[in-house]
């Protein structure tokens, strides 16, 4: 579990091809690996990721095909990723409750600034719309925010200069392609619904 407040900005080092998927050296930036160890999950872009290997303010992940399949960003080498090492029951909530598993890739449509604030815009695949209301939590490539507004199959947020200074959002530009996760709030609701319906 995490909770969408990135803790570094880390950088995809190597990528090499599997028979089944892909392996990942990750640079960790300023995230500190040293109560990390292997068998850890780590998220990577919003994907929850089992550390394989430590070595000099790296770590290594293997990433399924599947996995590679219904994400954006894991497979780019010299790209930036935010990550977040797992939540602690001890931990405060500062987010939301985020799984790391990844409901879908949205596509930026607009990332314009708006006074102190920028606004950012993804069109969402039709299959996640029923699970975003405007004021609940989303997760944009790993990073907890709550929806402003919702119009046909886009919704917008507002970011603030923190959260585009401590993560990787501030790369965005229409057309890119960005992991979505849903509150998982909404889809227990929703089982719940359907087998009392």
């Amino acid at each position: 579990m995490f909770t969408g407040i990135v803790e570094a900005i880390g950088e995809i080092k190597h990528v090499m091809p599997l028979e089944k998927g892909i392996s990942l050296r990750v640079a960790s930036g300023t995230l500190d690996l040293s109560d990390i160890n292997t068998g850890d999950s780590i998220a990577v872009n919003g994907v929850c990721l089992t550390v394989t290997a430590l070595a000099n303010e790296e770590f290594s992940v293997d990433v399924s095909r599947e996995t590679i399949n219904c994400t954006e960003g894991l497979d780019k080498q010299g790209g930036r990723v935010n990550l977040e090492k797992a939540l602690r029951l001890s931990d405060r909530l500062d987010g939301h409750l985020v799984s790391g598993h990844v409901d879908g890739v949205g596509e930026t449509v607009k990332f314009e600034q708006v006074g102190e604030s920028w606004l950012l815009t993804i069109k969402v695949p039709d299959p996640l719309l029923k699970y975003i209301a405007r004021k609940g939590s989303i997760t944009v490539n790993g990073v907890s925010l709550t929806v402003n507004r919702i119009d046909k199959n886009e919704f917008e947020v507002n970011l603030i200069p923190h959260t585009l200074a401590v993560t990787t959002l501030a790369d965005l530009k229409a057309g890119a392609k960005v992991n979505l996760e849903v509150d998982m709030l909404a889809r227990y609701v929703e089982r719940l619904m359907t087998m009392h319906a």
